[in-house]
């Protein structure tokens, strides 16, 4: 048997509870109820955080279905060579996984008296594969945008709004107008939908039009490629990649990450998670709390106990870890099964949530409101460690001043009363 010290057993001895007393019965419910406190705050904190990471992780990936990890724009002249240029991309870097040209260009698109506003992106279709996912292609063929046959393929949500179907010809409205001696006028042509196309992505799925890239840069009257997207094995590494080929690339080039496209975004998606962090950790802060109030009780309750410590010999310092091993024990059990079941929800939470909603007969998130239809959830070791920390922190310092009080109390101004 490992002896342990005096204060330390005295400490184990008051979390275990099981006095024959009423006031020691409902002490050791008070100290179960902190201990479930905790555990519920770190649990639901554990489980919310997964949840945001889960719809981040969700919303990027389907984004850079339709965005490129690294661009390349090409300067007004246009590329001097962008084949070279490809080839000086795919040898720069092993992360470079492809690399495809592209055109682009804002437009106005017109059917019937509809009027939307749209980003039109031409597209090559032997190596855009290589860049982007279009996998899910809800109505047509992109196999369709051949050369010189200026067929487009539209967001769904942006056919929605128009209500063309494959077949109908729509006219798209360059921004640049036409000169003509009867003035500037808008430069205008049909193209025929041949494909719908689905991103899972609302803004790029209401506004995206693909076509054929050399169909593209003859509406748009560019030399060639406006820019080159670039894929890579890992999308994190987006920033130092970008940062390499800004080095090796010509000054006049300007190279963007996926990160600085949509900054605004991912920083408002930061700022969230951060202050859903703050709010819920005011729940371990409450549970904490009522150590505070269950280590007050306790104190006024072993007041003779702890006289009797002092009169043998126990030092202040002693009576000082007897409270707070006892405080931090309790907060450190409801931590350590509020992890567990944190982590165990997060984990399984896609699975749960699907019979929760079949035995209800309720759906939390409706295909018709949202576009991702299934709570995601995404448990990262680096958000579990933190609210640990901040719950072991928070049940530790809780316990301080009254375990201080503890310490300074006079025996015989204790004994007095017993």
């Amino acid at each position: 048997m490992i002896s342990l010290p005096f204060d330390i057993e005295i400490a184990l001895r008051y979390v275990r509870g099981g006095g024959s007393r009423s006031r020691d019965r409902f002490i050791s419910f008070i100290s179960g109820l902190s201990m479930a406190g905790i555990g519920l705050g770190v649990a639901a904190l554990i489980v919310v955080i997964s949840v945001m990471n889960g719809f981040q992780k969700e919303v990027r990936d389907r984004m850079l279905s339709v965005i490129a990890h690294v661009e390349v724009l090409a300067p007004a002249d246009g590329f001097e060579n962008w084949e070279n240029t490809m080839h000086t991309i795919e040898k720069a870097d092993k992360r470079v996984v492809g690399v495809a040209p592209y055109v682009a260009g804002q437009s106005m698109l017109a059917f019937d008296d509809n009027l939307r506003p749209a980003l039109v992106r031409g597209i090559n279709l032997d190596l855009e594969p290589k860049v982007s996912d279009f996998h899910d292609v809800v109505a047509g063929s992109l196999s369709t945008l051949q050369p010189g046959s200026f067929n487009i393929a539209i967001g769904i949500e942006l056919a929605k709004q128009l209500n063309v179907t494959p077949g109908d010809k729509i006219t798209i409205i360059a921004p640049a107008g036409q000169v003509t001696p009867a003035g500037v006028i808008p430069r205008l042509k049909a193209f025929r939908v041949t494909a719908v196309v689905s991103t899972g992505h609302y803004e790029y799925d209401s506004g995206l039009v693909l076509m054929n890239i050399e169909d593209a840069a003859r509406f748009y009257r560019t030399a060639g490629p406006t820019g080159l997207r670039i894929k890579l094995t890992d999308m994190n590494d987006a920033p130092a990649v970008a940062s390499e080929l800004e080095k090796i690339l010509p000054a006049t080039y300007w190279v963007r990450d996926w990160s600085v496209q949509n900054r605004t975004w991912f920083a408002a998606v930061h700022t969230e998670k951060r202050m859903m962090f703050i709010i819920l950790t005011l729940i371990i802060a409450v549970a904490a709390f009522n150590l505070v109030s269950m280590l007050v009780m306790t104190v006024k309750d072993k007041r003779g106990e702890i006289a009797i410590l002092r009169t043998l010999g126990a030092s202040p310092s002693s009576i000082l870890r007897i409270f707070i091993v006892q405080g931090a024990l309790v907060g450190w059990i409801g931590t350590f099964f509020g992890v567990l079941i944190g982590y165990l929800l997060a984990l399984y939470l896609p699975n749960i949530i699907p019979v929760i909603e079949h035995i209800f007969n309720v759906q939390f998130l409706p295909r018709s409101i949202y576009f991702i239809s299934e709570l995601p959830s995404d448990p990262r070791f680096s958000d579990i460690s933190t609210i640990v920390v901040v719950a072991l922190v928070l049940s530790v310092v809780s316990t301080i001043y009254p375990s201080w009080r503890a310490s300074r109390a006079e025996p015989a101004e204790a004994l007095r009363y017993e």
